[in-house]
């Protein structure tokens, strides 16, 4: 099994609550023949639990979920859930994606998750193409940018570095930067 990093913010990881982790996240992997690595963060705040997932696997796929609820256990559970309906959904897609067989794709014929539509297209269809102009600008400057077009997230050249970078309103209510690497 994969190797399962789990962190807490404003909560103490006890042995019952990681041996819980462990035994309900790793439940993902019995879907890939190799996990790169799962990354599970856990937070209590203001009364919410909540429960943040990320799965690496080969070929740079990444799979994320988040819950949250009024209790950490089934914030876990939720969050597995939702994984797995993920994978389901996305099954032919990570079939093609490992093609030399490191996707089970026998494990989801057995499982309890069924979907009603099947989403089996080649391709995620484009509604729309956009084409603007990508200039040169500081990280906030390209915040309040993107507040004045009343936009999620914005993308922008950073003025230091010349990299093309992206700004974004988090749920949170709080901002995001996604810099591109080397």
């Amino acid at each position: 099994m994969a190797e399962i990093a789990i962190r807490g913010k404003n909560i103490e990881i006890t042995q019952p609550l990681r041996e819980y982790v462990e035994k309900r996240i790793g439940k993902v992997t019995k879907y890939f023949e190799k996990v790169v690595g799962i990354s599970v963060l856990l937070t209590v705040t203001k009364g919410q639990h909540v429960v943040e997932v990320t799965v690496e696997l080969p070929n740079g796929v990444l799979m994320r979920g988040e819950e949250s609820t009024t209790d950490m256990y089934t914030s876990i559970d939720l969050v597995v859930e939702k994984l797995e309906r993920q994978i389901h959904k996305q099954k032919t897609k990570l079939a093609k994606r490992f093609r030399s067989g490191g996707f089970k794709a026998e494990v989801l014929e057995e499982s309890k998750f069924h979907t009603e539509q099947s989403d089996d297209s080649e391709e995620y269809p484009v509604v729309k193409t956009k084409r603007f102009s990508v200039k040169p600008m500081d990280v906030q400057e390209a915040i309040m940018q993107m507040n004045l077009l009343n936009h999620s997230f914005f993308v922008f050249r950073d003025a230091q570095t010349e990299e093309i970078c992206v700004v974004y309103k988090r749920n949170d209510g709080a901002y995001g930067l996604l810099e591109s690497g080397k």
